[in-house]
């Protein structure tokens, strides 16, 4: 097990991690949510024993390894900015830590075959690194973590430079990789939805200071504060100050939605909803749903979907479509959203409520 405890980092005079403490079991997967800057690179730095807290400890498996440097742990890191040995084939970029270990020829060579053909880098084994593609050369990088077989790997955003398909299949396999292997496997990443994909558990991070951490799916259902839901909001949450009265809930004066079945036990008094694009439709999808009045501000057509800017008095909203929708700007659409969708915070940008949804939502857009 890895375990910071009341682990921060200062960096002349400005704090890059605040004390956190944090468990990771063994066999795990464990993704760092945030944005650019929330930190994660730095905590991973820390996990590896490249920088040293400033305060607080890093524990592995009962015993202290705050001072230990990295060159003595067992660690596999990939970084979004692959690191190979440009003097070295890809083949012995691959057998290079099999090597250090000291393995018999015969187990090295039926390794690197296994992660090459993994990752789609069996015809290219010869080659020098220099004579690949950026994202072959990070494939390189990922098959010499695969078989190194550390008790920690760190992948810092390491799909980011791939093709889609590829990344689509190396994110339903490294998991299963890394996990059969006992590795605690930690993935750092600013996309909601690759978190969604990748399961296990989600530690989201801001500005330096762990917000949340659990499984994902929980994280993802019930997000402790507003911080925690807009990380794992993309495109960005849609939110509406409100007022809940009784059985009522209020914009200014007038009735919003009648306060759905999840909202019922939050206090009466103001309020922010929030959800997110996709749940905002062009069709209601049951009798429940609200029907908002708004006006087109503009249409961004992406491929099999349009993101729709609306406008609605003075609240600026988007809505994620399905399909190609060419609207002029300042065409009047209607909305619908299913009130089990919003997500309720206090003023101090504290849970209320969580929407009833599932994970499925936001990465399929259901």
């Amino acid at each position: 097990m890895l375990e910071l405890r009341e682990a921060a980092r200062t960096v002349g005079g400005e704090t890059h991690i605040h004390p956190l403490s944090l468990k990771l079991e063994r066999g795990s997967l464990n993704v760092l949510l945030g944005a650019a800057l929330s930190g994660k690179t730095s905590l991973m730095r820390l996990m590896a024993g490249l920088d040293r807290p400033t305060s607080g400890s890093v524990w592995f498996d009962g015993k202290d390894v705050t001072g230990v440097p990295v060159r003595k742990r067992d660690i596999a890191m990939v970084y979004q900015q692959f690191v190979n040995y440009p003097a070295m084939s890809v083949y012995d970029n691959i057998a290079s830590p099999l090597k250090l270990q000291g393995r018999p020829r015969a187990e090295i060579e039926a390794e690197v075959r296994k992660a090459a053909d993994l990752l789609r880098l069996t015809p290219y084994l010869s080659r020098k690194p220099l004579e690949l593609s950026g994202g072959q050369q990070q494939r390189t990088a990922i098959a010499r973590a695969v078989v190194k077989g550390a008790d920690l790997v760190l992948l810092d955003e390491p799909l980011a430079n791939l093709d889609y398909k590829l990344r689509e299949e190396l994110r339903e396999e490294l998991p299963k990789i890394f996990a059969a292997s006992g590795a605690i496997f930690v993935y750092a990443t600013t996309e909601p939805a690759e978190a969604l994909l990748l399961g296990g558990a989600t530690a989201v991070l801001h500005e330096g200071r762990l917000a949340q951490f659990g499984p994902t799916m929980e994280v993802w259902r019930r997000p402790r504060d507003l911080t925690v839901a807009r990380a794992f909001a993309d495109p960005p949450l849609n939110m509406l100050e409100a007022r809940k009265e009784g059985g009522l809930l209020l914009e200014g004066e007038a009735a919003f939605s009648p306060v759905p079945p999840h909202l019922s036990a939050a206090p009466d008094g103001p309020c922010r909803l929030a959800f997110h694009p996709h749940h905002l439709t062009l069709a209601p999808k049951g009798p429940q749903d609200l029907r908002l009045e708004t006006t087109v501000d503009l249409a961004e057509i992406a491929g099999s979907e349009t993101f729709i800017h609306v406008e609605r008095g003075l609240q600026r909203w988007a809505l994620l479509a399905p399909g190609v929708h060419e609207i002029a700007p300042g065409t009047p659409l209607a909305g619908f959203l299913d009130p089990a969708r919003l997500m309720a915070f206090d003023a101090q940008g504290r849970a209320v409520a969580a929407a009833e949804t599932s994970a499925q939502s936001l990465v399929r857009g259901g």
